[in-house]
């Protein structure tokens, strides 16, 4: 009932950016407004929702019913449509993409665990349940994932239901990449990448993230993940690693900001004693969270580059922001990906990595004491990062048990390297810790989010 693909659920899904007929996933600020517009639109789907949102309004729906439930991100997740567990990418040989399986390796995927009983399935599979309302595959001809055992996720059995070797690919595919070339030919490609990192959810009584990697899988490399992958019959993961002479990977810097140029390097090292002679190609391109590549944001092609005998060099590529603004989606993000032809030995080596550019901190100050049913003020600024003004700007806050829906505030145009400001007045209905949620908004800067905790003081009886 979460998405609307059977059976009028609340929400609609929606991937291409174009959201003018609805709101946009990363605009909701909470799942009070989504279901309010549900049940006011005589239960018509709400649009637009992706992962986090349909998570997060399952979470809120399951926890009214009484069901133990928390939301979970996995990091690098897999999407295997032919449930062969192995995701398979093509490139050309310019590093582009070529589409020629549905498969695809989502930046994050969020989905919810649910604490329950399985007596369906015997011992061992009780506590948490993975359940994923998310549109992606049918199962057993409707839209839906789970309850899957996420003790049988992290032992490989795939048999178990329901839905396992989805589940159990999002978090252990295998990644092949093949480099199809003029001839017409395809010729695999070195690379190294890990599906299914950094596995969190938020950790009780604070805002701190919990890794729970452990819950879902075994350390890497450790004779339990083997054990696992022999159970699931996951050849490729447990085929011996092809050793280069070369080696590529890529290094970013701390803060990328949204607004400014940076650097990152393609650092290559030669684990041999003799000099190697390659070409590198290392290239930045806009992503969507859901693997969709865009426009092409940064290129250096090196024909003849030179790395001496058991050293390292670094090649440095300049991200321009006259360059990503006009591509990047919503989700600030970019895909690097370094591919470095050695050509002594033939081999061909891949190194890729997503990285987020970072939007402006929003400040947020809460005058005077908060008090229940009293009257509060919230002083919220963010200063304009970007070379150019920003018009249309608006301040909205909301917060569960302090403000009745969201409260916004239209506010004048803010120049280059200005601060935009405003004053918003709520008065909250419940005492006790809450969460101020802040979004600004303006043509060239949007959905920018900002949060802080409000301890609330009880009215005096």
């Amino acid at each position: 009932m979460v998405n609307c693909n059977d059976d009028d659920g609340i929400l609609m899904g929606r991937w291409d950016n174009n959201y003018g007929d609805g709101i946009s996933p990363l605009q909701w600020m909470g799942s009070v407004k989504i279901l309010r517009n549900w049940r006011n639109q005589s239960c018509q789907p709400v649009r637009y929702g992706q992962c986090w949102v349909f998570g997060a309004v399952a979470c809120t729906v399951l926890r009214c019913l009484g069901i133990p439930t928390r939301v979970v991100t996995n990091f690098s997740s897999a999407h295997d449509t032919n449930g062969n567990l192995i995701i398979e990418r093509y490139l050309d040989e310019t590093g582009k993409e070529i589409k020629k399986s549905k498969d695809s390796i989502w930046n994050f995927h969020v989905w919810d665990e649910c604490w329950m009983a399985r007596p369906d399935l015997g011992k061992g599979y009780d506590g948490w349940q993975a359940v994923d309302p998310t549109p992606q595959e049918r199962s057993e001809g409707v839209y839906c994932c789970g309850p899957a055992p996420v003790q049988a996720i992290r032992e490989g059995d795939i048999k178990v239901k329901y839905d396992l070797p989805f589940v159990f690919a999002e978090v252990n595919a295998d990644v092949i990449y093949w480099m199809q070339r003029r001839d017409g030919k395809d010729e695999k490609v070195v690379h190294s990448s890990v599906i299914g990192k950094s596995i969190s959810t938020k950790s009780v009584g604070s805002d701190a993230r919990e890794d729970i990697t452990y819950h879902y899988k075994y350390p890497e490399g450790s004779e339990e993940e083997r054990r696992v992958f022999e159970k699931a019959d996951l050849q490729n993961k447990l085929a011996q690693k092809p050793v280069t002479d070369l080696e590529v990977k890529i290094k970013v810097v701390e803060a990328m900001k949204y607004g400014c140029d940076f650097n990152v390097s393609a650092v290559i090292v030669n684990k041999t004693s003799s000099d190697r002679v390659c070409r590198l190609m290392f290239c930045a391109r806009t992503i969507s969270y859901n693997g969709e590549i865009g426009n092409e944001c940064g290129m250096k092609d090196l024909l003849n580059l030179e790395i001496p005998a058991n050293q390292e060099k670094s090649v440095p590529l300049r991200v321009l922001y006259n360059k990503y603004c006009t591509t990047m989606t919503e989700d600030n993000l970019i895909k690097l990906m370094a591919i470095l032809f050695e050509y002594k030995s033939k081999d061909i080596m891949l190194a890729t990595r997503s990285i987020v550019i970072d939007n402006p901190d929003i400040k947020i100050k809460i005058l005077g004491e908060p008090g229940q049913f009293k009257k509060v003020g919230a002083e919220v600024t963010l200063k304009n990062p970007l070379p150019v003004p920003l018009t249309n700007c608006s301040f909205t806050i909301e917060g569960a048990g302090l403000t009745e829906g969201q409260v916004c505030e239209n506010i004048t145009d803010i120049d280059k390297n200005q601060e935009a400001k405003a004053k918003l007045y709520f008065t909250p209905r419940q005492s006790g810790m809450r969460k101020l949620v802040v979004e600004f908004n303006s043509n060239k800067l949007q959905n920018v989010k900002g949060y802080r905790n409000v301890i609330i003081a009880p009215v005096r009886r």
